[in-house]
């Protein structure tokens, strides 16, 4: 039970871990491809964005990669 335990917590990190390096490439560079007027917003907002990116990176990984 601990072992199970264990991995799930080292998948849970190397998930996230994956999604915060990908939420920042995102708010940088990649969320104007999707959505343009990201252009205008403040940095306060994409802060705010963030932890959603860093929960959902799969799919807008995958909608990043059809445009």
């Amino acid at each position: 039970m601990l072992l199970v335990i264990k991995i799930l917590l080292i998948s849970m990190v190397i998930y996230f871990g994956i999604g915060l390096l990908f939420s920042i490439y995102f708010f940088l560079k990649g969320a104007a491809k999707i959505d343009p007027l990201i252009k205008d917003s403040s940095w306060k907002v994409r802060l705010l964005l963030m932890p959603g990116a860093m929960i959902t990176w799969v799919f807008l990984f995958a909608k990043l990669m059809k445009r």
